[in-house]
């Protein structure tokens, strides 16, 4: 398995079409369908914090069995994130980058969390 740090961006979104269309489930991928995915995957990742409390959550479920759950669900949301941008043709870096850059001005360094 290759990392973060060897792994592009790219390579990802092309790994994910090549498997979408592998399988010929383009016409299931529509936006509609891609976002509620997400949302079922997001569910499923917050399924195993659910009734831990917050210094348990905070720490993640901890065992290494929990923590290839907590892999699994957090691919699956990106996958997911990926194949709708390969969808929509949305540059996720530049969508990113500019969100980070909105985000800085709207709270800035030193200012506390919602």
């Amino acid at each position: 398995m290759r990392s973060d740090n060897e792994t592009t961006i790219w390579e990802l979104r092309e790994a994910i079409g090549a498997f979408v269309a592998e399988r010929s489930w383009q016409r299931f991928h529509t936006p509609k369908n891609l976002a509620m995915s997400i949302a079922i995957e997001a569910a499923e990742l917050m399924e195993l914090f659910q009734w831990q409390d917050t210094e348990g959550a905070s720490n993640g479920p901890g065992t290494q069995k929990s923590n290839a759950h907590v892999a699994d669900e957090l691919a699956d949301v990106l996958i997911y994130c990926f194949a709708l941008a390969n969808r929509e043709g949305i540059d996720l870096s530049a969508a990113i980058l500019a969100k980070l850059g909105r985000n800085a001005e709207r709270y800035p360094a030193g200012c506390e969390p919602r």
